[in-house]
C-alpha cells in the first residue's frame, strides 16, 4: 500500500470557446483554444497518468480497474467522478445532462451527469446561465419552438468563489471571461439547447439535441439553496460547499499548518492558488497551484504546510 499522494498528469481538450487561461496553472497547453483540463479522468475520452511513485505511468482506470485496495474497494465498474478546469474564453453552449436512468436507457449504459461549479477568477460583470423561467413544460417547449431565449434563459452574475450546484435536468452554460473547476459524476454526456447559431470550424452550425433536451430538463426550474458549513482546524478553514449523492465538494484555505487524517476511501485536491508541502510518515511533498493530488484509502495521518487554496471532492 502506496503512502504516498499520487500526483495526477491531466488531459487537454481543445475547444471552439477555449482560450489560453490554463496556461496561468503551469500547464503546456496544447493551443489557443484550449478549453478543458481534466485533472481527474477515468472516461474513454480521456485518461490522466500518475507522474511519481510506484503507480507512475498508470492511468487512473487503470488504478480503478486492478488496484482498487487504493479506494477501499469501492464497488462500481468505473471511477465515479471526474474533475475538470475549464477556460471559457466565449460563452459556451446553452446545455442539460440527463439522470443516470435516462443515460444508461438511452446512451449505451453511460452516467448521467450531476455537476457543480467553483468559480476560480472571471472577468467583471461575467455571468452564467443557470436555470429557465418557464413555468410548466408546456411553456418551456413553447418558449423554445418560439426562440424566446432571452426570456426564457435565467441569467446570474458571477464573481471568484461562487459556487453553483447544477444537477441533471438543470439548464447551464458557463459565459464568456469565467474560469470554473468542475467536479462531475464520470460522464461525457451532453445535449446542446442552443448555440447561439454558432458555427465550427467548417462552418456547419454546430449540432443541438432538442429533443432529448425537452426531455430531462426539469420544468420549473428550483434553485439549489444549500448553505456553507466551515470548519477550522489549526490553521486551515475546509467549506463544506456541497454534499450530494454524487459527491461531496470543499475548499480547503490553508495559512500555516494542520494535521489532518485521511478517513474517506480517497480524496481528490487540486491546488487552485499558492503553494505548500504535504508531509505524511515521514515524507516530505511539495505542491503548487496546478498539481492535482489523489490521496488513497488509508493514507492515515499527514499535514499540511503553506498558504494555498484547494478544491477537494470525495464521495
Amino acid at each position: 500500500m502506496t503512502i504516498e499522494p499520487l500526483f495526477f498528469k491531466p488531459v487537454f481538450k481543445e475547444r471552439i470557446w477555449g482560450g489560453t487561461a490554463l496556461s496561468a496553472f503551469g500547464y503546456n497547453i496544447p493551443s489557443e483554444r484550449t478549453g478543458e483540463c481534466w485533472a481527474f479522468a477515468a472516461h474513454k475520452n480521456g485518461q490522466s497518468v500518475v507522474q511519481n511513485g510506484l503507480y507512475k505511468g498508470f492511468t487512473l482506470c487503470e488504478l480503478w480497474e486492478h488496484h482498487r485496495y487504493l479506494f477501499g474497494h469501492l464497488e462500481g465498474d468505473r471511477f465515479p467522478l471526474l474533475t475538470k478546469i475549464l477556460d471559457a474564453d466565449q460563452d459556451l453552449s446553452v446545455q442539460v445532462h440527463p439522470n443516470d436512468d435516462f443515460a444508461k436507457a438511452r446512451e449505451n449504459g453511460e452516467l448521467g451527469k450531476t455537476e457543480c461549479w467553483y468559480i476560480i477568477d472571471c472577468e467583471k460583470d461575467a455571468e452564467i446561465i443557470y436555470g429557465h423561467n418557464a413555468k410548466t413544460k408546456e411553456e418551456l417547449i413553447s418558449m423554445i419552438e418560439l426562440g424566446e431565449w432571452d426570456e426564457l434563459l435565467h441569467r446570474v452574475n458571477v464573481k471568484p468563489g461562487d459556487f453553483f450546484y447544477v444537477p441533471s435536468g438543470t439548464v447551464h452554460a458557463i459565459g464568456k471571461g469565467i474560469l470554473v473547476l468542475e467536479t462531475q459524476q464520470n460522464s461525457d454526456t451532453t445535449y446542446r439547447l442552443y448555440d447561439y447559431e454558432r458555427k465550427d470550424a467548417e462552418g456547419k452550425l454546430r449540432e443541438l439535441h432538442l429533443e432529448k433536451s425537452i426531455e430531462v430538463i426539469e420544468a420549473p426550474f428550483i434553485p439549489d439553496r444549500q448553505r456553507v458549513q466551515y470548519e477550522q482546524t489549526d490553521d486551515l478553514l475546509t467549506a463544506t460547499l456541497i454534499e450530494c449523492a454524487y459527491f461531496s465538494v470543499e475548499k480547503w484555505s490553508l495559512s500555516g499548518s494542520a494535521s489532518l487524517k485521511q478517513q474517506k476511501p480517497f480524496l481528490l485536491v487540486s491546488v487552485i492558488k499558492g503553494e505548500g508541502r504535504m508531509i505524511s510518515s515521514g515524507n516530505v511533498n511539495p505542491f503548487k497551484k496546478g498539481d492535482h493530488m489523489l490521496l488513497p484509502y488509508e493514507f492515515g495521518e499527514f499535514k499540511l504546510e503553506g498558504q494555498a487554496e484547494c478544491i477537494v471532492s470525495h464521495l
